[in-house]
């Protein structure tokens, strides 16, 4: 029996989020494990008259790569994939994991390899996304994994995510219900695109930095579902101060907790986990641009209210900011460029405040007007 969520989640992504037209290329990127899913995105875009092609990979393709590959592998770019990234018109990507700790023991120089690939790839991405060559879409699809992992039941996070998504079965247009939250944080961006000097404090965070002449976006269920922030990439060697992380930050697979970084014109100069520091500075150590900022991010979807460990929904988080050390999105502006992209989050509900320009615009998890 097909479930309504799927349709709904569906007919978002293809008719909303990536507008697929006849005739358009679509790469539907995922894994066997997500299936019944894939089943009908591949049908919907059938029916709008457009190609679609599946790149499925079994769920633990990534598992056997690490054990088996030599490094000179690792670094190698699936040739289908490279296609769909350089030449497709739209790109869905639906993460399904049905083990999300596969990679906890992989060596940090051996996880630097392939992520050396998958940042060729994600540069082509944004690329092309600036570009409108590529219409891309990043999302997940509910798994048992995902479900252990937030410390929920199957069915509860099922519901979580898909609520968060605006694709449960209680609403009659999940389209529309995305226009709207486009029209209201479109009022947020036009503030911060106004401004300069971004101040952040409270008990977490005191940190300044600048976003004079840079582009927010407003995701709003274009390129990212569950969705629900605003975003730019801040001048890069504008950020002073320090943060310290109230949620654990995961990179591929491994995860780092009681993390906090201080920034002195822009470049992380210090970075300290209570958990993984060695992950935190293999990390940051990648490349030049893994110690500046390519992200400055609000999250403003308040049907997120809880931390799951999957960044894709946490960074979503009503009442929170992010900060992404590595490759910046080229449309906002960022000149930021690395192999790595990693978002970390940290809650602003509580005692804490956002000044732009010395005026207060939000407080304990909420814009002030």
């Amino acid at each position: 029996m097909t479930d309504i969520r799927h349709q709904k989640f569906a007919q978002i992504v293809v008719d909303y989020s990536t507008a697929v037209q006849p005739g358009e290329k679509v790469a539907i990127k995922a894994t066997t494990e997500v299936v019944p899913l894939v089943r009908e995105f591949y049908r919907l875009i059938l029916e709008r008259g457009a190609y679609p092609h599946v790149l499925l990979d079994i769920p633990d393709q990534e598992e056997i790569l690490f054990a088996v590959a030599g490094d000179e592998l690792l670094e190698f770019t699936p040739l289908f994939h490279k296609a769909a990234f350089e030449e497709f018109d739209v790109l869905i990507k639906i993460r399904g994991e049905a083990n999300t700790r596969a990679l906890s023991n992989v060596p940090m120089d051996r996880l630097a390899r392939y992520q050396k690939m998958l940042g060729g790839l994600i540069a082509t991405q944004m690329r092309r996304g600036a570009a409108g060559a590529l219409r891309w879409m990043s999302t997940l699809c509910p798994t048992q994994a995902y479900a252990m992992e937030a410390d929920m039941g199957f069915e509860e996070f099922q519901d979580y995510f898909y609520r968060g998504c605006y694709a449960n079965a209680e609403i009659a247009d999940p389209v529309a219900e995305w226009r709207k939250i486009q029209k209201n944080q479109q009022r947020y961006v036009e503030c911060f695109e106004k401004g300069d000097l971004v101040h952040l404090r409270g008990p977490n965070v005191d940190l300044r930095l600048s976003i004079k002449g840079r582009k927010f976006n407003n995701a709003c269920g274009r390129r990212n579902l569950p969705d629900g922030e605003i975003y730019t990439g801040p001048v890069e060697d504008s950020v002073n101060g320090w943060v310290r992380f109230t949620y654990p930050a995961v990179w591929e697979g491994q995860v780092a907790s009681g993390i906090e970084l201080t920034f002195e014109q822009g470049k992380i100069v210090k970075a300290t986990a209570e958990q993984n520091q060695a992950l935190l500075l293999t990390a940051l150590n990648a490349d030049p641009g893994a110690r500046y900022l390519g992200e400055f991010a609000i999250g403003m979807n308040y049907q997120m209210n809880r931390f799951t460990k999957s960044i894709l929904l946490d960074e979503k988080i009503g009442g929170s900011f992010h900060i992404a050390a590595g490759a910046g999105y080229p449309e906002t502006g960022s000149v930021n460029q690395s192999a790595i992209h990693w978002d970390m989050i940290c809650d602003m509900r509580q005692d804490s405040e956002i000044l732009l320009d010395g005026e207060v615009i939000y407080r304990n998890g909420a814009f002030t007007f």
